[in-house]
């Protein structure tokens, strides 16, 4: 492995993660009651002004807990898949496992099984989501071209978010209709650490089954045969891989409702500075994930509107663009090779 790549790598990792502790403590200053950094750290110590230590502490924290951790399992999701299918596209957004996650989640809540701090909830997302990934192999196959993935995808998305509105039409009330409503949006207001601990156990279990094979997916860029002859386990790889994500997604989509493309874009960010091998993808898109979900949750509640803006909105509009742009680029670089 080049000494340079390995230099690069370790740099970017090192400012990234500077990068998002400073987001965290400019998320702890942002809000109603705007706060100077020196409060802010001197509150996180317990020390200062109570109220100060309470907004910080109790109403803040928790919201830029969930962000980074949020943020790091969707980005580590999309470098798993687009490492596993070998597809500059894959990411959990275009493959419909949010949307999966979020019937689960308002299938639970609608059916009386769950509210939103119950730990039924992420479990309902997350078999959700796990259904949805298993079908997406399935009906594509695991060496699926990229038109036959986007259309399966798009496939489950739609019967998915056909599912949320039903369950939106057969709300018994008003305010179960809020909360379904809640889930398409994608927000993190109003989070509490109880959230955290909902949703943090799961994003665990995800990280440790997407790092932990992570070597095979280098073998895998090689090809599956290759791959098997240098003694990756090919079903084992696809199995870890399909339950982290499920795990991570369900979690995520648990307690801040569906928020897309942040598993799609930030593996592009990071990988032209850390080379093609996934295994060193990983860890700095995961940094990049925290850092671009705690920048949209600031950019949120420092917008002018008359309420917050939903961060899953403002990660679509990121989001989408970019998305077409990667089509379009896919689609040019197909047109050279027929030419070719």
């Amino acid at each position: 492995m080049p000494t340079a790549t390995n230099a690069r790598a370790l740099g970017l990792t090192v400012a990234l993660a500077l990068l998002v502790g400073v987001l965290c403590v400019v998320s702890l200053q942002i809000g109603s009651v705007p706060l100077a950094p020196r409060t802010v750290l001197a509150a996180l110590a317990g020390q200062g002004d109570p109220v100060d230590v309470i907004i910080v502490r109790e109403l803040r924290l928790p919201r830029t807990i969930l962000a980074a951790l949020i943020g790091a399992t969707l980005a580590l999701s999309g470098a798993a898949l687009q490492g596993l299918l070998r597809n500059p596209l894959a990411a959990p957004s275009v493959f419909g496992a949010p949307s999966a996650a979020a019937f689960g989640a308002v299938t639970a809540i609608a059916l009386g099984f769950a509210d939103t701090l119950s730990y039924t909830l992420p479990v309902a997302a997350i078999i959700a989501a796990l259904v949805s990934v298993a079908a997406l192999f399935a009906l594509a196959g695991a060496s699926a071209n990229i038109l036959t993935l986007l259309l399966a995808g798009l496939a489950l998305s739609s019967l998915a978010s056909a599912g949320v509105s039903l369950a939106l039409n057969l709300a018994p009330n008003f305010y179960a209709a809020l909360e379904i409503a809640f889930w398409l949006l994608g927000s993190l207001e109003d989070r509490s650490f109880q959230h955290v601990a909902m949703a943090a156990p799961f994003m665990v279990v995800s990280w440790l089954l997407l790092l932990a094979p992570r070597s095979g997916l280098t073998a895998l860029t090689l090809g599956e045969d290759v791959a098997r002859t240098s003694g990756v386990q090919l079903g084992r790889l696809r199995a870890m891989t399909l339950i982290g994500v499920a795990s991570g997604v369900g979690a995520s989509v648990a307690v801040a409702g569906v928020i897309g493309f942040i598993g799609l874009v930030t593996p592009h960010l990071v990988r032209p500075l850390v080379g093609h091998d996934p295994a060193r993808v990983h860890v700095p898109a995961m940094l990049a994930g925290a850092a671009l979900l705690l920048a949209a949750d600031i950019a949120s509640r420092l917008i002018p509107a008359t309420s917050e803006i939903k961060v899953g909105v403002l990660t679509s509009l990121i989001g989408v663009p970019f998305f077409i742009w990667l089509v379009l680029r896919q689609r040019s670089r197909d047109l050279m090779q027929v030419v070719g």
